[in-house]
């Protein structure tokens, strides 16, 4: 699995212009959150998103070198299998590496599921939808983790 991980003091995401999730650092007492976008690749499996969640939530990169376990900081997570795009080659990305929906869904659940077992407030986006994200990267810090 690859997170992309951007500190954020706020993020939402819409489809077809709903709003399917978002997140206010500030109304949790927080100055930020997290957005994490995730892909998920054909290897990858339940245990690797719960590994992967629990990394995140207890990643020391809000205020005062603090987590957002620490913080009670709000995630914005949203799948993403383009963080699996392979551009070696020519000009068009090849995204054979990108696991299947049918794959990746359960592992995005299963990542955003797991921060929530460990007392995260999460917001998700929609899988497979077109979505629109706006966030305000704060730092600016954005961090890729990986499997």
């Amino acid at each position: 699995m690859r997170i992309l991980v951007q500190r954020v003091t706020s993020a939402q995401v819409s489809v077809d212009d709903e709003v399917v999730g978002r997140i206010d650092p500030a109304a949790h007492g927080t100055p930020h959150g997290l957005v994490a976008l995730v892909g998920a690749t054909h290897t990858d499996t339940e245990g690797i998103a719960k590994a992967l969640a629990d990394k995140l939530f207890r990643l020391r990169i809000l205020d005062g070198e603090r987590s957002a376990a620490d913080l009670s900081a709000p995630i914005l997570v949203i799948s993403q299998f383009t963080l699996y795009a392979d551009t070696t080659k020519g000009r068009r990305p090849s995204w054979n590496a990108a696991a299947p929906g049918a794959v990746a869904e359960p592992l995005v659940d299963a990542f955003a599921a797991a921060l929530r077992e460990l007392g995260a407030t999460v917001a998700t986006g929609r899988f497979g939808a077109h979505m629109r994200v706006e966030l305000v990267n704060d730092g600016p810090v954005t961090l890729l983790l990986e499997s």
